[in-house]
């Protein structure tokens, strides 16, 4: 400091710092950098303390972080020392604007990959492009679908057991995507918000599961089924009898409160041939789901299908 009172004028701390007369009075405005004294012509005069508060407090802006954070970490700072002070509060700080920029990051890659889309279609197609893409927020929600399988499910689901099925029925949108995968998204959101034709949505006769406990003991038997059966169309394998078709067999004979027969595996095969379907559903979700040029991704729908049909096959050879 250059007075005798070690103390320093703003521009001297500005100089220092190497920030503007601007930014201190700032800083020193929103209580962020307070002053020591005032000169006895009013001017401001900072302590010796107030060289290093200040660097600190660029060093935080220029990461980005908002005035209430960097509010946040200097007080932790202060009141911790300069050794221990600001490790929890700048991680945590750090953290929020990690996810903050992940998301804003993850928009803007939306938003790219559907102006290609546009671009890169038939002038014919733009419009309808247009009206499916502006349907979707950016970075996208996957509200709508959760929205869409809560009217789907059984009346009366406990909680726990709607968001593990949740979990395996909407996908996750990808952080990077391809211009296909923004279309099959934005077509999967079209399909879950439009409006039901004739009324409510069908519902499956294995809705009807016996008893309070039926539905969730069902779509956790069938979760598990389900990520058995993805296992084997991964590997490319064909439906067939197995561990994978004895849970799915069991998530329904155990919801119904019957056994697992060959009689209950004919009927069960009959039922579920009839029963609603949402193809089309499944089919965009691996669109969403698959980056190009992979092979595609099994998903809750393909997993129905392999056992279903391995339960089929069964049902056929020992009717034979």
């Amino acid at each position: 400091m250059s007075h005798d009172d070690g103390l320093c004028s703003i521009g001297e701390l500005a100089e220092r710092a190497g920030v503007t007369v601007k930014a201190v009075r700032f800083y020193s405005d929103n209580g962020l950098l307070p002053e020591a004294a005032r000169s006895a012509g009013g001017h401001r005069r900072y302590g010796p303390d107030a060289l290093g508060r200040l660097r600190m407090l660029r060093s935080l802006r220029a990461l980005g972080l908002p005035v209430r954070e960097v509010r946040r970490v200097l007080d932790e700072e202060e009141k911790n020392g300069a050794q221990d002070g600001a490790g929890s509060v700048l991680e945590d700080v750090v953290a929020g604007q990690l996810r903050e920029l992940g998301s804003q990051l993850t928009a803007l890659r939306w938003r790219e990959a559907g102006m290609r889309l546009v671009l890169e279609c038939p002038p014919g197609e733009r419009a309808d492009r247009l009206r499916l893409i502006g349907a979707v927020s950016t970075p996208p929600s996957t509200a709508p679908l959760a929205r869409f399988w809560r009217a789907w499910l059984p009346p009366r689901m406990p909680a726990r057991a709607t968001a593990a099925f949740l979990e395996v029925a909407v996908p996750q949108p990808p952080e990077d995507p391809d211009p296909s995968q923004v279309l099959a998204f934005a077509r999967l959101n079209a399909l879950v918000t439009r409006p039901c034709t004739g009324g409510e949505r069908p519902q499956p006769e294995a809705h009807k599961a016996a008893g309070p406990r039926g539905p969730a003991v069902l779509y956790a038997g069938l979760a598990q089924a389900y990520e058995l059966a993805g296992t084997q169309l991964r590997r490319g394998h064909g439906p067939c009898a197995g561990e994978e078709l004895d849970c799915f067999v069991d998530a329904y004979a155990s919801a119904y409160g019957s056994r697992d027969t060959p009689a209950f595996r004919s009927v069960l095969a009959g039922q579920l041939a009839v029963d609603p379907r949402i193809d089309r559903y499944w089919e965009l979700v691996t669109g969403v789901i698959t980056a190009p040029g992979s092979p595609p991704e099994p998903t809750a729908g393909t997993a129905h299908d392999w056992l279903l049909a391995a339960l089929d096959a069964q049902a056929v050879a020992a009717a034979g």
